[in-house]
Parts: structure tokens; C-alpha cells; sequence
């Protein structure tokens, strides 16, 4: 159950089933409701938080009321009059669950509840085809209690869920595919991988084996450098755009800049970080993708030391950057990272 409303702002984080203390430790905002598995949680007392500054939230809301005991027979009634009435219109409506086994159960229901609650907020003049206006969250932790809440749009996930969907390569060599092609929707829109993600621009994938990441970036027209150690497999394996160099990703470095380096090696965070800090500060890449195997405990002091020490680097030799970290959907006990320079 929420608290009473108050002056202080209400917020609900979608979230890792499993990280919902780390969502609380690092908004610092006051836990209002943390239950451990559940995906999300309620917080409150902050004026403002910033989504893209948020690294275990999947999606930042603000909430406004809670319908408690939905009847079965009529849940149209009661979700209506719980609307706030500021904001008065929205954009869209999003009826969401948490990303649960139990949660799962009910996308169900929200797939056939959806176009009566549209249709009547449409009858009302409540929603309007204007992407400038807030969204409409209702979220459902079970079946019969519902939380209200509203997105700005450029202070939250775009996504249903907070789950960008990408679609699996059938001739991918692993599912880390996924994980970089998740990453690439989360860091950058679509104007921004069209000039970013040219065909003809060059990487380098630290650690690539058995060629994901490798192959991801192939399929967007990329010519890659392949280090690992270990065997690309199936289409990466002497593919013409990837050339596979069998040296350790720590040791290597280009014989001249490239425009991308991507890096999912399974080492302590402080290394990755300062291995990305080298090659930034030696100017041999422009933009980076790289994740953060994160300890069991001390998760988000961990993960503030690495990128700490990125941002202390490159401030001291003057370097101006762009550094942003997301638990993605296909990350586990892991971040990733992006980081570029700005001109």
C-alpha cells in the first residue's frame, strides 16, 4: 500500500527482478514500497530524477494514485476515476506488468483490457495523438491492484515495460547479439545510429568470441577487428568484414583510431574501466560499448568506482565525453556502458 499523498513527489521504478535495493541506493530517494523480486519499486521524497542518470531503472515514473481490490466484473470504473486530472491529456496509454512469472500471467488481460480503457479516454478528449504530452502508465502488480502513473517523455523509456525488443539473427553466433543490439536502442535514436553506425566505418570487439557483438556490428555494415583468444563461430567464422586476431583484448591496442570499440570481457570492473580509459585518453577510439561485471555485493559502490575513475581521467586531460550506463534486459549480473567523445 502507498502512503498517503503529500507535497513530496511519488515515484515507481520498473527494474531487474532482484535489483530493486540498488534502484533504491542509488536514487537515495525514501523506499515506500522494496519487495525483493518484484521488479519494481515505489520511492519517495526526491524533487528530480534524471532516467538517463538512473542505471538500474528500466523506467521512471511519476506516481499519482493506487486502485486497490479491482473487482472482476468492472475494472473500467474504478481505473477511470483513479486518472489524475493532472496531467489532464496524454499521448498514449501503457497498461504494464512486471517482469515476472507472476506478472507474465496477467499480459493477458492488459492485451484485451487495453482497447476498452483507450477507447473511453479517446471518447473523453483524455488521449491525443501528440507525442509532446506525457504518457499513461497503469501497472499492474497482480491482479487486483493497480498503480497510476505518468512518464514525461524525454525523461523516461519510450519502450513498453522499459524493454527495448530486438530481434534475434538467425545465423547470430551467440545470443550476446542481443545485448549489443539492445544496447545501440537504449544509447543512441535513430538519427544517431543512421550517422554513427555508417557501413564502411571501422570496430574493434575486445574479447569477441564466439563473434555476438562481432556480428551485430557486421550486420550494420561495419568492418570489424576480432580479438580473442578463442574461436569465432559459425557466420563470424572467416566472415570478409571480420578480421579475427587470436591475442589477448587487454593487450592489444590499433595500429590507428577507429571509430567503435566494444568490449564484453569477463574481468573486474576497475580493469574494464581503466582499459577504456586508455583508449580514450590515446584518442584510438571515438565511442565505446562496454559492460560491467558487477559483485554479488556492493553492486552500485562498484559500478560508481569505475565509471568515477572514467570521469576523473578524462577530465583531467580536458577531454569532453558523453558517459551514460543502463542495466539492459539481456544484461544480468552486469552493466553496459556507453561512452563517447563530443567534439
Amino acid at each position: 500500500m502507498m502512503p498517503p499523498m503529500n507535497t513530496l513527489p511519488s515515484w515507481l521504478i520498473y527494474c531487474r527482478p532482484g535489483f530493486e535495493r540498488d534502484c533504491v541506493e542509488e536514487t537515495q530517494a525514501k523506499p515506500v514500497e522494496t519487495a525483493e523480486n518484484s521488479g519494481f519499486v515505489v520511492l519517495q521524497g526526491k524533487p528530480r530524477l534524471s532516467y538517463r542518470q538512473l542505471t538500474f531503472a528500466r523506467q521512471l515514473l511519476s506516481l499519482h494514485a493506487e486502485v486497490d481490490e479491482l473487482p472482476e466484473r468492472d475494472r473500467l470504473t474504478p481505473l477511470l476515476k483513479a486518472i489524475p486530472t493532472t496531467p489532464e491529456r496524454f499521448s498514449m496509454l501503457c497498461l504494464e506488468v512486471p517482469d515476472t512469472n507472476e506478472g507474465k500471467t496477467l499480459s493477458g488481460f492488459t492485451r484485451r483490457f487495453q482497447p476498452l480503457l483507450e477507447d473511453q479516454l479517446r471518447k473523453d478528449s483524455r488521449l491525443l495523438d501528440d507525442p509532446s504530452l506525457p504518457r499513461l502508465h497503469i501497472f499492474f502488480p497482480d491482479n487486483q491492484r493497480a498503480l497510476i502513473a505518468s512518464s514525461a517523455p524525454h525523461n523516461s523509456s519510450g519502450a513498453l515495460n522499459g524493454i527495448h525488443r530486438v530481434s534475434m539473427a538467425g545465423d547470430a553466433p551467440s545470443r550476446s547479439y542481443l545485448k549489443l543490439a539492445e544496447a545501440f536502442e537504449v544509447f543512441l535514436d535513430k538519427k544517431e545510429q543512421a550517422l554513427w553506425l555508417k557501413p564502411g566505418m571501422t570496430a574493434i570487439d575486445l574479447g569477441a568470441a564466439p563473434g555476438g557483438w562481432t556480428w551485430q556490428l557486421v550486420q550494420r555494415g561495419l568492418k570489424v577487428v576480432a580479438v580473442d583468444n578463442g574461436p569465432l563461430k559459425g557466420a563470424a567464422a572467416g566472415h570478409p568484414s571480420i578480421r579475427h586476431l587470436r591475442e589477448d583484448g587487454f593487450r592489444f591496442r590499433p595500429q590507428r583510431p577507429v571509430d567503435w570499440l566494444v568490449c564484453d570481457m569477463v574481468e573486474q570492473p576497475q580493469r574494464v574501466a581503466a582499459l577504456m580509459t586508455e583508449w580514450f585518453v590515446r584518442g584510438l577510439t571515438q565511442r565505446a560499448i562496454f559492460n560491467l561485471k558487477l559483485p554479488m555485493k556492493k553492486r552500485v559502490a562498484a559500478l560508481h568506482e569505475a565509471l568515477d575513475s572514467i570521469r576523473t581521467a578524462l577530465n583531467n586531460k580536458g577531454i569532453r565525453y558523453q558517459l551514460e550506463a543502463k542495466q539492459l534486459y539481456h544484461d544480468r549480473e552486469e552493466v553496459t556502458v556507453y561512452l563517447a567523445r563530443k567534439r
